[in-house]
C-alpha cells in the first residue's frame, strides 16, 4: 500500500523501516528534516510537509510526541487534512488525549477521511523488531482495511472499541507500567542493600507470580544504575498526565499513577527526563542512601 508516515522519532524511524521491509511504498516527513534520512536511504520518499506527504497515500500514519503535535500535523496549516484524499485512512499511533482524538476524527470524517487511534507499547525494541502491541480504536471495517500495514509494525493487534478507545487502553497500559516499574525498583533496592546476588534474585522471582516484562527487561538497568533509552521518562510522565486527566473526567481514583507522576517530575527536574523509564529506580536509590 501507499503509506505516508509523519514523525521520525525513536519509534517512527524503525516502524517506517519495517513498512518498507514489508513491501509498502512509504513517504516520510518530519519537522526536523534530517531525521528522514535513514528511512530515505532505505527507499522511502521525502515530503516537504504533512500535506505534501499524504496526497497519494492510502494510509497516513502519525507518530509524534503529544496532543498539540497531532493537532498541528493533522489539522494545522499544511496539515494532513488539506492533502489527504477522500477514502484515506489516518492512523494516529501517538499517545494523546482521547477527547482530542475524537474531535480530530470528527473533523476528518467531514472530509470523508477515516481515522483510527492506534497507540503502541513495546518500546524502541518492539519498534525495531516489529513486535509492538497495537491498541486500536475505530470502526472494525476500517481496521480491516489497514491490517497489512499494522501487521508490519506489530505482533499483537487488538481492536479495543470505537475511536478514542485505543488511547484509553494506552493510558491503562502506562498506569500498569508505572506501578510495575516502581515495584521492581523497590525490590531491586532491597536486594542490593541486603547484599544478594541479584541475577539469581531476578531469576527466582521472575519465575513466579512477580514475573513481568518490566522485571525481565528493566531490572538489569536498575541493578547497574544505568538507564539506556527504551522509552523516555518525560514521555511517560506526559502519558500519565493523560491518564490522570481521563480519570478525573470519569471520577476514577489513581493514587499510584499520581505518585509516580510526581516522582517523574522530580527526575525531569534533575535532568533525567531523557533516560529510560526504569530510571524511576534513581528515586528509590536516592531515598535509600544508595546514590
Amino acid at each position: 500500500m501507499k503509506v505516508a508516515f509523519i514523525g521520525m522519532g525513536t519509534m517512527g524511524v524503525p516502524m517506517a523501516l519495517n513498512l518498507l521491509k514489508a513491501g509498502h511504498e512509504v513517504t516520510v516527513h518530519n519537522r526536523t528534516r534530517e531525521r528522514e534520512v535513514p528511512v530515505a536511504e532505505a527507499g522511502a520518499s521525502r515530503a516537504e510537509s504533512p500535506q505534501a506527504a499524504v496526497t497519494a497515500a492510502e494510509v497516513v500514519i502519525t507518530c509524534v510526541s503529544d496532543t498539540p503535535d497531532v493537532e498541528t500535523v493533522i489539522l494545522g496549516e499544511g496539515g494532513v487534512i488539506y492533502g489527504a484524499q477522500p477514502g484515506t485512512v489516518v492512523v494516529d499511533m501517538s499517545t494523546i488525549s482521547p477527547g482530542v482524538t475524537r474531535r480530530i476524527a470528527g473533523e476528518l470524517a467531514a472530509k470523508d477521511i477515516a481515522m483510527l487511534d492506534a497507540p503502541v507499547s513495546g518500546g524502541s525494541e518492539g519498534a525495531k523488531q516489529g513486535t509492538l502491541s497495537i491498541m486500536i480504536g475505530g470502526e472494525a471495517a476500517v481496521v480491516e482495511r489497514v491490517q497489512s500495514v499494522l501487521a508490519a509494525m506489530g505482533k499483537t493487534l487488538t481492536h479495543v472499541g470505537p475511536i478514542g478507545a485505543g488511547q484509553i487502553t494506552k493510558a491503562i497500559n502506562q498506569i500498569i507500567v508505572a506501578g510495575t516499574y516502581w515495584a521492581v525498583a523497590e525490590g531491586m533496592a532491597l536486594g542490593l542493600k541486603a547484599g544478594l546476588e541479584m541475577e539469581q534474585v531476578v531469576q527466582a522471582v521472575g519465575s513466579g507470580a512477580a514475573g513481568s516484562w518490566g522485571l525481565t527487561h528493566r531490572s538489569g538497568n536498575m541493578i547497574s544504575n544505568s538507564y539506556p533509552l527504551g522509552f523516555r521518562v518525560r514521555l511517560h510522565r506526559k502519558d500519565l498526565a493523560i491518564a490522570l486527566e481521563a480519570a478525573r473526567e470519569l471520577r476514577v481514583s489513581l493514587p499510584m499513577a499520581a505518585f509516580v507522576e510526581q516522582i517523574e517530575n522530580g527526575l525531569i527536574a534533575q535532568g533525567f527526563g531523557d533516560e529510560d523509564v526504569s530510571a524511576l529506580a534513581r528515586s528509590v536509590r536516592q531515598q535509600s542512601g544508595m546514590g
